[in-house]
């Protein structure tokens, strides 16, 4: 399996990594990945993600991971969105240095029996276009949106209470907005 062009300029916005279902879209069968694992010009990274040999590692390359693996789960290939603590660890709002990647998927996936790679938290809850953003290869909640869902998760008190802070203070959103959604925390 030698990249076409368009391939390699899809798997180069992600990082280096693809998911499968996006080789097969491109025209590779599921064997051809196999093999290009096999000669060593693919790595198999996780169940149903690949990385190109050739790309340089990435700073956050465990959250892309984690996000192309949850965008085989479903046929329009969604995915999740990185929230909670990994958001706020993203923008950079807090201290935050969380232990596992938090994803948010579809509420109506929690019926749903998948097997959740270690080192992922799965939260079901629909996050609507208007509190997206991408953060290079991902989509992430927005500064707000992770605040709130961090404080809604009982992350610490100081990191949530460090975020708005932060938050405010760079002018990712207003205190009002935050103290008419959390009166506690602001």
């Amino acid at each position: 399996m030698s990249p076409r062009p368009s391939f390699y300029a899809l798997a180069s916005e992600q990082d280096g990594y693809f998911a499968a279902w996006q080789a097969v879209a491109a025209g590779y069968s599921r064997p051809a990945l196999t093999q290009a694992v096999d000669a060593g010009r693919l790595v198999h990274a996780r169940r149903g993600v690949y990385r190109l040999v050739e790309y340089p590692a990435g700073e956050n390359e465990d959250i892309v991971q984690a996000w192309l693996w949850s965008t085989g789960l479903d046929e329009e290939h969604e995915g999740g969105v990185v929230s909670h603590e990994t958001a706020l660890a993203l923008h950079g709002l807090s201290d935050a240095l969380p232990a596992l990647i938090h994803l948010s998927v579809p509420a109506s996936w929690r019926c749903r029996r998948m097997k959740v790679p270690a080192g992922v938290r799965l939260h079901f809850q629909d996050v609507p276009p208007e509190d997206r953003a991408w953060h290079g290869a991902v989509p992430v909640t927005k500064p707000l949106r992770a605040v709130i869902d961090s404080a809604v998760d009982h992350v610490q008190p100081d990191l949530v209470a460090q975020a708005v802070r932060d938050g405010v203070a760079r002018g990712l959103f207003a205190a009002a907005d935050v103290a008419r959604i959390l009166p506690v925390t602001a």
